[in-house]
C-alpha cells in the first residue's frame, strides 16, 4: 500500500455569524473532501498536546508522526534545517520576521508579503549593521527570515509571534525574561537601519507596507530525531514551500520535492502540488502534501480568501489526487486533515481539536461521517485519536 497525506493549514474554523452560523469548511464547496468522507473513515485529530502553542510546527510535528512533547524544541530550528543552515550544540535559532510597525501598533505580520528578493536586500542590510561574531541573519522566503545566536543566548526568552498580536502594541508584546534586553536592542536598532531603506522607500511610493521592523521568536535548539523510516518503515517525501514544515521533513529523513511556482501563498501552484506527489509515490511510499494558503486568508482574517483557498485545495489538490489513486494501479490510502484551526474571526491559531478522513481506493469499510467538516466527522468511527498516532492508524488499513 501507498500513503499520501494532504494538509491544507489553517482549513478549521469556528463558526461565523455571516455565512449562516457555519465554519469555512461547511461554508466552502468540497465535492472531494466529502467523497473521501464519505466513502471512508472520519473523526478529530488532537494535533497540539495539551500545554504547547498552537503553532503549525507542534501540528504538522503531530501529523507526520512525531510526538511534539518528545521532539519538539522551538519553530525556528526546523526552518533553519530546511534553509541547510546547520547549528552547533550551543546555537539558539530565531525566526526573524519582517513586519510593519505602524503608530507603535504591529500593522503587519508579513510586510504586505514582501517578495523574497527585496527581503534579501533588507536582511543583508541587517547582517551587516546588526550582525557579530555571536549574532547572524540569514534571508529565508518572503517575510520569513533566520537569527541564530550562540551561546545559548535567548534560549530561554519569552517571545510572542507577531501574527498573534496585529493591531496591538508591539511595546506590550516585546521579549520577556532572561536576554530580553539584547533582543529588544536588535529590534529596535533595527527599526532606525530600516526606516529609510531603499526597498522600504520604494514599497511605500507604491503604497505596499514596508518592512521597517525585524521580530524575533520561535527560538529553540537543534533537535533529535529518529528518522521516519526507522520508526514506521516507509520511505517518505514532503512537498511544501513553508521551511519550517521541509525543516520536519529533513529531521525526519524524507526527500524535498520543489514544486516551481509553490509561493506559501494564495498564488501557490496547488495542482503542481499534486500531480508531483503522485509522481513521488512511484519511488517512495509515503508523501505529505502541505498547503499554507488557508492559514495565511486566517491570519488576515479574509473570509472570502479562506473559502476560496479551500475550494481551491479541494478541487485541485485532493480533486487531482484522488483522480490520480483511483487510476494507479496499486492500493492508495489518502487521509485530508488541517493542522490547526486558524479562525478568522481571531487572526491566529486555536488547539482545538481538527477534523481527519482517511480514504482508501480498496477498503470498503466506512461510517456514517459524511462531509469534511468540524461537526460532521464527530459520526466519524475514529472519534478523538492523537495526530501523532494517525500515520499508524493509516497503517493498520492494509491488514
Amino acid at each position: 500500500m501507498k500513503y499520501i497525506v494532504l494538509i491544507g493549514d489553517g482549513m478549521a474554523d469556528e463558526p461565523l455569524q455571516q455565512i449562516g452560523n457555519k465554519t469555512v469548511l461547511q461554508a466552502a464547496r468540497t465535492p472531494n473532501m466529502d467523497y473521501l468522507t464519505k466513502n471512508g473513515r472520519a473523526g478529530l485529530a488532537r494535533t497540539v498536546p495539551e500545554g504547547m502553542p498552537p503553532g503549525s510546527d507542534v501540528a504538522n510535528m503531530s501529523i507526520i508522526g512525531y510526538d511534539p512533547k518528545k521532539y519538539y524544541t522551538g519553530r525556528a530550528p526546523l526552518e533553519a534545517a530546511s534553509m541547510e543552515i546547520e547549528l552547533e550544540k550551543d546555537d539558539v535559532a530565531f525566526r526573524c520576521n519582517l513586519i510593519t510597525i505602524k503608530e507603535e501598533k504591529i500593522a503587519d505580520y508579513s510586510s504586505g508579503h514582501i517578495t523574497s528578493e527585496e527581503a534579501e536586500e533588507i536582511i543583508k542590510t541587517v547582517q551587516e549593521e546588526l550582525g557579530n561574531d555571536e549574532i547572524s541573519f540569514y534571508p529565508g522566503i518572503s517575510y520569513r527570515h533566520l537569527m541564530v545566536a550562540r551561546k545559548g543566548l535567548g534560549a530561554n526568552t519569552r517571545c510572542t509571534p507577531p501574527h498573534d498580536v496585529i493591531d496591538e502594541d508591539r511595546n506590550l508584546h516585546m521579549p520577556q525574561g532572561e536576554d530580553s534586553e539584547i533582543l529588544n536592542e536588535l529590534t529596535e536598532a533595527s527599526m532606525k537601519l530600516l526606516k529609510d531603506h531603499p526597498v522600504n522607500k520604494g514599497r511605500m511610493e507604491e503604497g505596499k507596507n514596508p518592512a521597517n521592523s525585524i521580530w524575533l521568536w520561535g527560538q529553540g535548539f537543534a533537535p533529535a530525531f529518529t528518522t521516519f523510516e526507522e520508526l514506521y518503515g516507509l520511505k517518505g517525501a514532503i512537498i511544501s514551500a513553508v521551511d519550517l514544515v521541509k525543516g520536519i521533513g529533513m529531521y525526519a529523513g524524507f526527500d524535498i520535492i520543489e514544486v516551481p511556482g509553490a509561493t506559501g501563498y494564495l498564488d501557490t501552484n496547488y495542482l503542481g502540488k499534486a500531480e508531483y506527489a503522485m509522481d513521488a509515490l512511484k519511488d517512495h511510499d509515503i508523501v505529505f502534501v502541505h498547503v499554507e494558503a488557508p492559514d495565511e486568508a486566517g491570519h488576515m482574517g479574509n473570509l472570502e480568501a479562506k473559502i476560496q483557498a479551500i475550494e481551491d485545495f479541494d478541487e485541485k489538490v485532493v480533486g487531482t489526487t484522488l483522480k490520480a489513486a483511483k487510476e494507479y494501479g496499486e492500493d492508495i490510502a489518502i487521509m485530508v486533515l488541517p493542522d490547526h484551526p486558524t479562525p478568522i474571526a481571531m487572526r491566529t491559531h486555536t488547539s482545538n481539536p481538527i477534523p481527519f478522513a482517511i480514504y482508501s481506493t480498496t477498503e470498503t469499510e466506512t461510517d456514517d461521517s459524511e462531509t469534511f467538516d468540524e461537526e460532521d466527522v464527530k459520526k466519524g468511527s475514529f472519534d478523538t485519536v492523537y495526530a501523532s498516532d494517525l500515520i499508524g492508524i493509516m497503517k493498520k488499513m492494509e491488514n
